[in-house]
């Protein structure tokens, strides 16, 4: 939900109800729980095949999230052929390429440049890629789900009305949140002091999301229309407790939608009420994640010159290098900074013990800095 990344879906899960006698363990690893209740896996992957979308949520860093998905598409697959995957991870923009890969005429690197992965996305392709090769082996069609940021930007500051459908990839306006789904962004807006004091600021935010949920329910919708099931990969604040696209998928008449995720002993247990249809117990993987990426130490929020910073972080890289609240940075690496994820991707590229030359925009002045990142991730 959350997309992903500083601007959007840093989703809590909400703990309101009252969990059943039936469900006050957590899963065991490599167990399930369907409606709070154990399950054996492959009746559950009977059911889940049955219906007309399933949705896996991931934390984006998590290794042991991806592989949990590989699992478990390998499981639905086993069951339903003819299934199709759909990708948060890359705009529309991006489905000549992944066409060429399902049909096995690029390799990785040709792929990851065609698709503009790192720019779309900018989370490490290794943590997909074992998904990508299994569909690329079993011929699985794979759907580009997202839009642009640029074009999200647009739907939200213009209206939809001001954005010819040609543009906009013929997608329709979203209906409205849920009340408890409203409740919850603005708890997550709330957080972030820097965006609170923008007019408007918090309707934007909601509204941006709205778009985000909207935008893969559709090409979820569209993609079942050919498939017998698609099993849509995306961060887990657009899942949850049947909020965002579910609820999307709902009013285009998509209803046949199951919901999992992969739950940890450490995120406390029993599970919120409802937070999803099917939970998968994890263990512990910590040890086995990859290193944390290189941070920053910022909060981002668009800005028409380019992204603008909105919290520094104590004794952080930004910190450091003399960054600024309000500082607009417009260029990095050489690169002209157009949105929050170009950014974020350059940064995630960056070695440890490099420097990050940066342009910023303060107080109508550019100024030149250079970001030092430590020698060994914190």
């Amino acid at each position: 939900m959350p997309r992903h990344r500083q601007a959007a879906l840093l989703f809590a899960a909400l703990m309101s109800g009252q969990a059943t006698a039936l469900a006050q363990e957590c899963p065991a690893p490599g167990q399930w729980q369907h409606d709070g209740q154990p399950i054996a896996g492959d009746t559950l992957m009977r059911e889940l095949a049955t219906g007309r979308v399933v949705l896996l949520g991931e934390q984006h860093e998590r290794l042991a999230h991806h592989r949990w998905q590989l699992h478990t598409l390998a499981a639905l697959h086993g069951h339903q052929p003819n299934l199709a995957i759909g990708l948060e991870m890359l705009p529309r923009e991006a489905q000549p390429a992944l066409d060429d890969w399902v049909a096995g005429e690029l390799d990785e690197a040709t792929f990851l440049e065609s698709s503009g992965w790192y720019d779309a996305w900018g989370y490490d392709p290794e943590l997909y890629l074992p998904i990508l090769h299994f569909a690329r082996m079993h011929r699985i069609p794979l759907v580009a789900l997202n839009i642009t940021p640029e074009l999200r930007q647009r739907l939200v500051t213009e209206g939809w009305e001001a954005v010819p459908a040609t543009e906009r990839h013929g997608l329709t306006a979203p209906a409205p949140a849920a009340p408890e789904y409203r409740t919850l962004l603005t708890e997550i807006y709330a957080a972030h002091p820097g965006d609170t004091a923008a007019p408007g600021g918090l309707e934007r935010f909601i509204d941006a999301q709205l778009v985000w949920d909207r935008a893969m329910a559709e090409g979820l919708a569209q993609a079942a229309e050919s498939a017998p099931l698609v099993v849509g990969l995306m961060g887990e604040g657009h899942v949850r407790h049947g909020h965002g696209v579910p609820h999307q998928l709902a009013t285009l008449g998509v209803t046949e939608t199951h919901t999992a995720l992969a739950w940890p002993r450490e995120r406390g247990c029993p599970a919120p009420t409802e937070i999803a249809d099917a939970l998968f117990g994890l263990g512990d993987e910590a040890r086995h994640e990859p290193a944390a990426p290189p941070r920053l130490g910022v909060l981002l929020a668009p800005d028409e010159a380019g992204v603008r910073i909105d919290r520094i972080a104590p004794e952080s890289v930004a910190a450091g290098s003399g960054l600024r609240e309000g500082d607009v940075i417009v260029i990095a690496a050489g690169h002209r900074v157009n949105a929050m994820e170009e950014l974020i991707a350059i940064i995630r590229r960056q070695a440890p013990g490099t420097l990050l030359p940066l342009e910023v925009v303060r107080d109508g002045e550019v100024r030149e800095l250079l970001a030092r990142f430590p020698s060994e991730a914190p």
